[in-house]
């Protein structure tokens, strides 16, 4: 072998010795910056469907869980109630939720799949407050049959949570995607469309 043989071998060794080392080295600094792309464990459970067992929510009573960082309320309406809500539909602003935001089956007096329980997004459509529960009939004004009211700006929503006209808000409060798994367990976040 000649001494240019030995040089450019020398070379070639050289040359992949530091294509190697460069190449582990890009691979090391690309990891943790394609790791930082990906969702966080705590955001995928954040987005992530939630279980809700209502086995225990008797009639008049409301359960908060949360989904996505919201309060979804869960209230199993009593028969009283149910009555309230016909009581109302001419001082809704949408009685059958006929905007297109709300998912299919909201589209209805009673805003649910049953129309015991109502699945909603604690969050005024206004300004993002959140409303409290007058389920108690006569206790916001002597006309009332029950239901929510936000403190921010007044507004108010039936227990089938569909606002009022003349009021701040300008939708019925949100629906969210949610399906039954049993008698027992809904899961919010789902609806088994998708």
């Amino acid at each position: 072998m000649s001494v240019e043989n030995k040089m450019d071998d020398s070379r070639r060794r050289l040359l992949v010795a530091t294509s190697a080392v460069g190449g582990g080295l890009a691979c090391a600094a690309a990891v943790p910056f394609v790791a930082s792309l990906t969702p966080s464990e705590r955001a995928k459970a954040a987005g992530a469907p939630v279980e809700a067992d209502i086995s225990k929510l008797q009639p008049g009573e409301m359960m908060t869980v949360e989904w996505r960082g919201k309060p979804v309320w869960i209230l199993r309406r009593t028969e009283e109630m149910l009555a309230g809500i016909k009581k109302v539909d001419g001082e809704v602003s949408d009685p059958n939720s006929d905007r297109p935001m709300q998912p299919e089956y909201a589209h209805n007096e009673y805003r649910s799949i049953k129309p015991e329980y109502l699945v909603v997004v604690g969050i005024c459509t206004h300004l993002g407050c959140s409303p409290s529960s007058k389920f108690e009939p006569g206790s916001v004004g002597p006309d009332w049959q029950g239901g929510f009211l936000c403190p921010c700006h007044g507004s108010t929503f039936d227990l089938a949570a569909r606002v009022y006209k003349s009021k701040p808000a300008p939708d019925n409060l949100e629906v969210p995607p949610h399906m039954y798994l049993s008698d027992a367990k809904i899961l919010i976040g789902e609806d088994g469309k998708a």
